[in-house]
């Protein structure tokens, strides 16, 4: 099993930008798929990007393609998700997840194992 802490949350304007981290403990990233996923109040948990192992294919929702880019650093161990270009629809707590030892293109919450306790992004208007 894989531990996974997200950091880097908070309150930002419209147009600004964060840089979120997904920090990996109890097994390496390098063969696994890593996902951001976010949820907003009174909605559904949704598809936000994944990658390969720490640097390998990455895949976006059509939300985000042009803003966000995730991104990893084998030697920490971490995944990041920098977002550019917040909107306030971007608000919702950001939740990474593993799919351990698989590289997979898949945006479904069932395919990934591991999933971290989330980290708050609010964009006000």
């Amino acid at each position: 099993q894989v531990q996974l802490v997200e950091s880097g949350g908070g309150l930002v304007q419209t147009g600004g930008s964060l840089r979120l981290s997904c920090l990996a403990s109890g097994r390496t990233l390098s063969s696994s798929t890593t996902g951001w996923f976010r949820q907003a109040p009174g909605k559904e948990r949704e598809f936000v990007a994944t990658i390969w192992g720490s640097g390998g294919r990455t895949y976006y929702a059509d939300s985000v393609k042009g803003r966000f880019t995730i991104s990893g650093d084998n030697a920490k161990n971490t995944v990041y998700l920098q977002m550019n270009s917040l909107k306030p629809e971007d608000t919702s707590v950001y939740y990474c997840a593993v799919a351990l030892d698989r590289w997979t293109l898949s945006s479904r919450e069932a395919d990934f194992d591991s999933w971290g306790q989330g980290t708050q992004v609010t964009v006000s208007s």
